[in-house]
């Protein structure tokens, strides 16, 4: 309540109160002298009115200024002006191959090495059995209207029966089943959950870049532990747990990683457990890959592996089914111990932004789950592992490169001697030229915040790859400097280096 007001009718409480105390006046009486307690009530009513005026006076005042200011703040034309958080927002990869200059060569058709989405190429397709199940969600005309914003209860079953393998005990439950547009949708929902404006998240290097896109424009700072290429990009255990402040809010686990491809086994996982269970962390899991693992390699749900962290695992359908625009994905919620208990009604009030995913999906996930066969995805594992073994094999013998064989996911990295370039400044520059020579692209590491590395996409036609190889091998050949005097000058070269 505005003071003037607030005034006024105190001004008005006693007013009333002092009339009361004044003693009535008869026509029939003579007026007899007022003791000396009883107050003068043209005297009160006098200054009463005063007041009053005054207080009228003040409002008149305050409504001025509020009217002046007001005024001063009206748009004089078009100034409109961005959030914050839009300008914030940056795809690095986005930005980074906007800025290249590319002009393809045009006697050699274009091979985009660069494309993380699997169905570009035509090679690789949903099954039957996944198609057929939303057609036949669609004809069933039971999920044209929302769900509840978490998901429908028939579909957040489908997906914890599907997950069983995430819990030592098997044992999930529906309730535990977020559903989201998307594993970016869930793993946005889950750094909002966790992380507030001024703490911090870490997250792998080289990383996946929406990572960082997501967390930036709230103000959330991202903390990047590096991954080691010569130990399978395992983490760097001690720079990682230097990191940790009272202001971490989680750590970001990718496994298996994009960019790196790397299946981490379960004495690193129980060691990055281990830091966790020390700095009382949450786990996001970022599992979308989890089932795109190679002959040899095993993958271990992070989940399975502990039940006093709590982890927030974010899976989906795009990778596996192979259908990425349909857009559906989940969370897990592995919180045996109920500490993450406020977070995750948090978490639920964030499903409310969009209110809930896409319900066709939703009501085709129960029959895509169950019925899509084993040998669809024995037949996608094996493209992409005939791939990697045939790029690692061509490439490693390319001088100057050293690509590093991945385990699962569907990417390479491979490790550029930039020095052995000196035509060209750093890693974008050398995919840059790569592409205006030989129309073959790929991703600069430092679209990852890992420059020095080229990352290349194992989804193409297994002729494709071949080719682009052989072009990546013509392009080096033709750049690499085995004899430099600038390089001996410096140390750059040793004598072994010279006999190449």
């Amino acid at each position: 309540m505005p003071s003037s007001v607030a005034n006024e009718n105190q001004f008005r409480y006693q007013s009333s109160r002092n009339r009361s105390s004044c003693p009535s006046r008869s026509t029939s009486e003579p007026e007899s002298p007022a003791p000396p307690v009883t107050p003068n009530c043209d005297v009160v009513d006098q200054a009463l009115a005063e007041l009053q005026l005054q207080s009228q006076e003040i409002r008149q005042q305050q409504e001025h200024l509020v009217a002046t200011t007001t005024s001063s703040r009206k748009r004089s034309g078009w100034e409109i002006k961005p959030s914050k958080l839009s300008l914030n927002t940056h795809n690095r990869i986005r930005n980074i191959v906007e800025s290249l200059k590319i002009k393809p060569n045009p006697e050699k058709p274009m091979i985009p090495l660069s494309i993380g989405d699997p169905t570009t190429f035509g090679n690789l397709r949903a099954a039957d059995e996944t198609m057929k199940a939303v057609l036949h969600s669609l004809e069933s005309g039971k999920y044209n209207g929302y769900a509840s914003t978490q998901g429908h209860e028939v579909a957040r079953q489908a997906v914890a029966k599907y997950s069983a393998h995430q819990r030592s005990d098997g044992e999930i439950d529906a309730n535990e089943v977020v559903l989201c547009s998307g594993c970016s949708s869930a793993l946005e929902y889950c750094i909002l959950a966790l992380a507030d404006r001024g703490q911090n998240v870490l997250v792998p290097r080289p990383g996946f870049c929406l990572y960082y896109t997501l967390a930036e424009g709230l103000d959330i700072e991202v903390r990047y532990y590096d991954l080691l290429p010569d130990q399978q990009w395992r983490a760097d255990l001690v720079q990682l747990e230097s990191l940790i402040d009272e202001n971490t809010a989680a750590l970001l686990i990718n496994n298996p990683s994009n960019p790196c491809g790397s299946v981490y086994d379960e004495k690193h996982l129980r060691e990055l457990i281990a830091i966790c269970e020390r700095h009382y962390l949450p786990i996001i899991a970022d599992e979308i890959y989890e089932h795109f693992v190679f002959p040899g390699a095993k993958h271990l749900a992070v989940s399975s592996l502990t039940t006093e962290v709590p982890v927030l695992s974010c899976g989906g359908l795009t990778k596996r089914f192979l259908v990425p625009g349909w857009r559906m994905g989940w969370i897990i919620l592995h919180d045996r111990k109920n500490r993450l208990r406020d977070a995750i009604a948090g978490l639920r009030n964030m499903c409310g932004r969009i209110l809930g995913s896409n319900t066709i999906i939703q009501g085709a996930l129960p029959d895509i789950l169950t019925k899509t066969p084993q040998s669809y995805f024995d037949g996608v594992i094996d493209v992409l592992h005939s791939n990697a073994l045939l790029a690692y094999k061509m490439l490693k013998q390319v001088r100057g490169l050293d690509p590093v064989m991945p385990n699962g996911a569907m990417y390479m990295m491979i490790g550029l001697s930039i020095e052995r370039f000196p035509e060209f400044k750093d890693d974008t520059h050398f995919v840059q030229e790569l592409v205006n020579e030989q129309s073959v692209f790929c991703l600069p590491g430092s679209c990852f915040e890992y420059p020095g590395y080229v990352r290349i996409v194992l989804t193409v036609p297994g002729a494709m790859i071949e080719e682009a190889c052989s072009r990546i091998a013509e392009f080096c050949d033709r750049h690499f400097k085995k004899e430099s005097r600038n390089f001996i000058e410096h140390g750059l070269l040793d004598g072994d280096d010279l006999a190449f």
